[in-house]
């Protein structure tokens, strides 16, 4: 069985939640990813972080991207699927969720995220167009 530990991508770099969306947006730049995962002090995942997020509610709403922290923008518990679950928990997860990245957890630390390029070199084409599908729909 395919896991999400199969299909993730393993170097997962996150942002702190005490850094600024600056710091957060030149990060994205760097590695070339739309989309960071938020860790505590504590090391574990408090939430996530997407270029658009910056885009809506800072920068838009006129806040300040340098002062404004990661840790502001993260609400609530963040979707998560441990490492062990297979491809179809994943699918549905992030399928009913509505959501394109999926943090993988293991023994409550983060240890990968699942994207749609993941996805992409792992599914079938059948499956990959059921998930964009479902994932593109109106709801």
């Amino acid at each position: 069985m395919t896991t999400a530990r199969d299909i993730m991508h393993d170097s997962a770099t996150c942002v702190q939640e005490s850094e600024t969306l600056e710091d957060a947006a030149r990060r994205m730049q760097d590695l070339d990813v739309g989309a960071l995962p938020i860790c505590g002090s504590d090391n574990r995942l408090h939430g996530i972080i997407t270029d658009r997020d910056i885009v809506l509610k800072c920068l838009a709403k006129g806040e300040d991207p340098k002062v404004m922290t990661a840790g502001e923008l993260a609400q609530g518990k963040p979707v998560t699927v441990t490492a062990d679950a297979g491809t179809e928990q994943v699918l549905h997860t992030m399928e009913q969720h509505r959501i394109r990245r999926l943090p993988v957890i293991d023994e409550h630390r983060l240890v990968g995220m699942i994207s749609e390029a993941d996805l992409s070199r792992h599914l079938s084409e059948e499956q990959l167009g059921h998930f964009v599908e479902a994932i593109c729909a109106a709801p």
